[in-house]
């Protein structure tokens, strides 16, 4: 833990001081946070996507990570999410892999199953669940218990099947690799997948993955252990995690930190700490940078790097959570989407050089 306790240390940490986790060199704290464009077909990035993540390379973050890509079909949240569970769909993430890179960003993939939360229509159709005779698909979770009371009923996974699950997660990570990403994210928040197998509120079982906080963290643990494993000593691995329910009864922040630490254990390098998506009547305290405690706490007692996310939209207020110590990266998404130069924005502000792209350098006059 020789990085995090040296960015502890220093009082010159900030927004724009270079990160190194394992052999990947950050030229600031600030990250593209994984956002689902729903515009695929069978799982294929094509040119939307080049563009939607290259332009946020071009504008000067760190680190661009793709929205969830889905490690099996039946994983997708919608029809049109993007997709790894194939090598035909290799091809299109490696143009635009090799684009970030040219940006001088680092190039992420976080990879996801929705479970109960999958088979929906896209958010400007309503979101609601897909029914069958529509193209709708069975939805797996860890225990026969909807999302909402009015959604299909999930099917209860297998023990044989988690295991097929978690070997997905592993061939997924395989492939994200061949494509040239270099960071890997496991999405183990929102109330997919593995969120649904660590919150009591979900799982219900009564195996060895149900009961127990040690059992329900299971696999969670599983996935990471695989897609560590397959990693060199240079790829850092990131998990979204939510760091609580925002529900009585349910998963908790000192349960985040529990996790986090058998996270770092296994070879997690940094959790990105999110909150809710569980249950759909979550009460949430919202406001600017509401979830950066969050990411405080688990860095302080974890012991761990941490990524901070959640209506982080001003240069200063970013800037504060790292020098703070709050954080290790900020996770920007709807202010990328406003703005895809919001870093070189930020770095005017701020007083701090960060050369933009020579196309764009009219634009930008240099900082005084």
């Amino acid at each position: 833990m020789e990085q995090l306790n040296t960015a502890k240390g220093s009082t010159e940490t900030g927004l724009f001081t270079p990160l190194t986790i394992r052999g990947a060199n950050f030229r600031n704290r600030i990250a593209v946070s994984p956002m689902c464009e729903y515009s695929s077909q069978d799982g294929f990035a094509n040119d939307w996507h080049l563009v939607h993540l290259g332009s946020r390379a071009v504008g000067g973050a760190a680190l661009v990570l793709t929205e969830a890509a889905a490690v099996e079909a039946r994983g997708r949240i919608t029809p049109d999410d993007l997709g790894i569970w194939k090598d035909e769909h290799i091809d299109k993430l490696a143009q635009i892999s090799t684009f970030i890179k040219q940006q001088d960003a680092i190039p992420g993939m976080q990879i996801a199953h929705a479970g109960r939360k999958a088979s929906c229509r896209v958010p400007w159709e309503g979101g609601a669940a897909i029914p069958a005779a529509e193209g709708g698909w069975q939805t797996v979770a860890p225990s026969a218990v909807p999302f909402r009371s009015t959604d299909p009923v999930p099917k209860e996974l297998s023990v044989a099947e988690i295991h097929e699950v978690v070997e997905k997660f592993g061939v997924a990570t395989r492939r994200a690799l061949a494509a040239g990403f270099e960071v890997i994210e496991i999405h183990a928040a929102h109330g997919y997948l593995l969120h649904e197998f660590y919150s009591p509120l979900s799982n219900r079982r009564t195996d060895e993955y149900g009961g127990s906080f040690e059992n329900r963290i299971r696999l969670t643990l599983e996935v990471a252990k695989t897609v560590r494993a397959l990693l060199s000593d240079n790829n850092p691995l990131f998990v979204r995690i939510s760091a609580t329910d925002w529900k009585e009864n349910g998963w908790t922040l000192d349960d985040s930190v529990k996790l986090a630490e058998h996270l770092r254990s296994v070879g997690v390098d940094l959790i990105d700490c999110s909150s809710g998506g569980l249950v759909p009547d979550a009460k949430i305290s919202v406001g600017p940078a509401y979830q950066a405690p969050f990411a405080e706490r688990v860095r302080r007692e974890a012991d761990i790097l941490t990524g901070a996310v959640g209506l982080i939209t001003d240069p200063e207020q970013a800037n504060q959570i790292v020098r703070s110590s709050q954080a290790d990266l900020v996770l920007l998404a709807r202010q990328m989407l406003r703005d895809p130069y919001w870093p070189l924005h930020a770095a005017q502000v701020l007083k701090v050089p960060l050369e933009p792209p020579v196309q764009y350098l009219r634009a930008f006059p240099e900082v005084e």
